[in-house]
């Protein structure tokens, strides 16, 4: 009788654990910056790899807290290093201003709503986040003063990433979340925007792309998927950042957030940006920097930096 041919080690088909990857050669990205870009956190089933950008100190006095950015791009396109078109001719750059006020940023990649539904970006993100814990040691972070800043479809992600971490494996060290012109309640889209300026019932809208079906056609994933519906008393503290003038997520979407949080107990400090609109378009770049300022002045207080250590603007 003839042998059976020995089978294929079908596990030699499995992609490498991103936790034993050997981390991508530093680079010097300014004065006092070192960059590591390219960072594979995740392979997930069926799509391509995801990878992180790290900005950390040159030479760090010890484990440094982190700052997760999470860019915007109405869930559908985006660049994991990009803040916005105001922030794109800073030099140095936010992340580097970040470094410098003693902070570590890590800027990861999470799949687009043509690659797949929610809740894939927050798995991603919440992955993101457990890939920096365990490899913090290697990296000198302290991932147990963890502040998550996310603008536009980021700060959506970045909140519900916030909301939900305490039970999540590797995301408890969450100390705050900075959340910019965000949306915050998918199902009251409708009635914040002016008169027929949303249709609930648009299968072909950023939100209806996100969860995979028109919002009117899917409440409960619609539900599922707005920070405001997962807010509980253990959330950490919040900042909210939202333009009077935003055409493209209404302001009452930040008021949404900010109400929740209070209701819940949560300490959260929510300031309209007089005349902003999204993306910060209309400010003065003097009001960009506040901007800016306050976001790093907020991380600072959650993550336990020295107060006298200040931006640079």
């Amino acid at each position: 009788m003839a042998e059976s041919a020995p089978s294929f080690p079908l596990e030699l088909l499995a992609p490498p654990d991103p936790a034993r990857l050997p981390l991508p050669p530093a680079a010097r990205a300014d004065a006092g910056v070192r960059l590591l870009r390219g960072a594979a956190y995740a392979v997930p089933e069926g799509s391509r790899p995801l990878e992180m950008d790290l900005w950390l100190p040159a030479e760090p006095s010890g484990p440094s807290p982190v700052v997760v950015f999470v860019h915007g791009g109405a869930w559908r396109t985006g660049l994991r290093d990009d803040a916005g078109p105001r922030f794109r001719q800073w030099a140095p750059g936010p992340f580097a201003r970040l470094v410098r006020a003693g902070f570590a940023v890590a800027c990861p990649d999470y799949r687009l709503s043509g690659e797949a539904p929610y809740p894939a970006q927050l798995d991603d993100l919440r992955s993101s986040l457990a890939w920096l814990h365990t490899r913090s040691a290697e990296l000198g972070l302290d991932t147990s003063r963890t502040v998550l800043w996310g603008e536009s479809a980021g700060g959506h992600l970045a909140a519900l990433a916030a909301l939900t971490a305490a039970a999540r494996p590797g995301t408890a060290g969450v100390r705050g979340c900075a959340v910019w012109y965000a949306p915050s309640d998918l199902t009251r889209l409708a009635e914040d925007h002016p008169p027929g300026a949303f249709d609930p019932a648009d299968p072909a809208s950023f939100e209806a792309l996100l969860i995979g079906a028109a919002l009117a056609d899917a409440p409960g994933r619609a539900r599922a998927a707005s920070p405001v519906h997962r807010v509980t008393a253990g959330a950490p503290p919040f900042l909210v950042l939202h333009g009077t003038a935003d055409t493209v997520v209404p302001h009452a979407q930040g008021e949404r957030l900010a109400t929740a949080l209070r209701e819940a107990g949560v300490p959260v400090d929510f300031r309209p940006v007089e005349g902003g609109d999204h993306l910060w378009v209309g400010l003065s770049e003097e009001e960009v920097e506040s901007c800016f300022a306050a976001t790093v002045e907020f991380a600072a207080r959650c993550g336990g930096q020295e107060t006298e250590r200040r931006p640079e603007v």
